[in-house]
């Protein structure tokens, strides 16, 4: 396939949220939360990946228990067109608030 033949994908935003397990947002889990909100205002889609082990802000991410990890770091991964976070994106920030760290980037969707 000659260079002049490849087709371009979308360009799109992709949103990460970098949380943990057991932050909460009026008594529930945070990141079920997010989801909630991602899913009424009609977000093409989101996943939520879980840590191991991490540090950030706040200290490390994990206690261990005889090999059970609690209070895990998530990540939060959301693709979308820009007109359509843009406008969410003031209210994931303020859900999110102190307990996180939101980024942003673009890339290109195929």
């Amino acid at each position: 396939m000659a260079v002049d033949e490849i087709k371009y994908g979308v360009k799109m935003w992709c949103i990460t949220i970098r949380i943990k397990r057991n932050d909460q947002l009026h008594g529930k889990p945070l990141h079920k939360e997010l989801i909630e909100f991602l899913m009424r205002t009609k977000v093409s889609g989101a996943t939520v990946w879980t840590g191991v082990d991490g540090f950030g802000k706040r200290r490390r991410s994990t206690v261990h228990l005889e090999g059970i990890t609690i209070n895990m770091p998530l990540v939060i991964e959301v693709i979308e067109e820009k007109s359509k976070m843009e406008p969410l994106f003031p209210q994931i920030k303020s859900m999110v608030n102190n307990n996180g760290v939101l980024s942003v980037h673009e890339v290109e969707v195929f």
